[in-house]
């Protein structure tokens, strides 16, 4: 029996989800699967798709919107920090994915195609000071050299990636800046959250410069990004600063990693003597271990993940 591609996608979606930014890799898997006589069903997502419990299998493949589902069949899927950026993984998404257990070994990337990516990038976000949330378009003054800290919402500590909370991160950074300028960015979804952690720790007798100024202005100015896992850690490779990451990341290859508050003057000091290697990072996760949507190969990407998990052209119907 010919397996059906089931999309799982929030309920509100399920009519307009080809017009939507934050949707887009949907459209082009239903177009894709439709184009070559396949077969394609839009679902809703049960808990039971966010447990990250092994599912039934019942012979069709599924892909759940920033989903936790494992087993058989089963395939989760989301924005990967840079727009246009995305996962499809069996293990799960942004800190859970798969890249997270992989080796980067920069000898193995070609240098010279991996700085043609670095550039193209570079240009596309940073650049154009470009990021997924909006951000502010006036150039704001940021500190030179200072650390720069993105807070990020309450996922990380409900998803337990976190090894710390926000104001045991700040209170962390703040004394263990050796004198540099603490700038602290609220997650622009959340801004009332961010202020209050902030407001927390300047009571403590702490001193942050709290800043809603557009990421790449930070970023551009900053010796290092600290934050528990966020988007911003990569962005700022993009300007050549290093990361810091008080918890689990599927990028932690290229940073240093604060697995207890008293741990941050060493990881400091071990991002700012050894960064990575940024042309080679960015194009080994982004280039090599992300779907792009304006990828030549895309086509062939995508059918090569759903064979992966077991669905061939021949098991999904579809015509070559």
């Amino acid at each position: 029996m010919m397996a059906r591609v089931v999309l799982h996608l929030p309920e509100q979606y399920h009519d307009t989800f080809r017009a939507k930014k934050h949707l887009a890799l949907y459209p082009r898997i239903e177009a894709a699967v439709l184009a070559r006589g396949g077969v394609v069903a839009i679902a809703g997502r049960p808990p039971a798709l966010f447990s990250g419990k092994v599912l039934p299998a019942d012979g069709d493949l599924h892909i759940v919107e920033n989903g936790r589902a494992i087993g058989a069949g089963w395939l989760n899927a989301t924005l990967a920090y840079l727009e246009g950026y995305w996962h499809l993984d069996p293990a799960g998404v942004l800190a859970e994915s798969s890249n997270r257990d992989k080796v980067f070994d920069p000898a193995q990337v070609d240098g010279a195609v991996a700085q043609k990516y670095f550039d193209s990038l570079q240009q596309r976000f940073a650049a154009a000071r470009r990021s997924r949330y909006g951000q502010a378009r006036e150039v704001a003054e940021v500190p030179q050299g200072c650390i720069a800290v993105f807070l990020q919402g309450p996922a990380p500590q409900r998803r337990k990636h976190a090894y710390a909370s926000y104001t045991a991160m700040l209170r962390a950074v703040a004394m263990g800046a050796d004198g540099r300028p603490v700038v602290v960015k609220a997650h622009p979804l959340k801004p009332e959250m961010g202020a209050a952690q902030i407001a927390e720790v300047r009571a403590m007798g702490f001193d942050l410069i709290e800043t809603g100024a557009n990421v790449h202005d930070i970023l551009a100015r900053a010796a290092v990004t600290v934050s528990v896992n966020s988007a911003a850690a990569l962005e700022g490779f993009l300007h050549a600063t290093p990361a810091i990451l008080f918890g689990q990341a599927d990028f932690q290859q290229f940073c240093a990693t604060v697995l207890h508050p008293d741990d941050f003057p060493a990881a400091l000091a071990a991002a700012l003597t050894t960064p990575p290697d940024y042309a080679r990072a960015i194009y080994w996760y982004f280039g090599q271990h992300c779907l792009h949507l304006d990828a030549p190969d895309f086509d062939a990407q995508l059918w090569s993940r759903f064979a992966a998990m077991g669905f061939d052209a021949d098991r999904l119907g579809l015509r070559q």
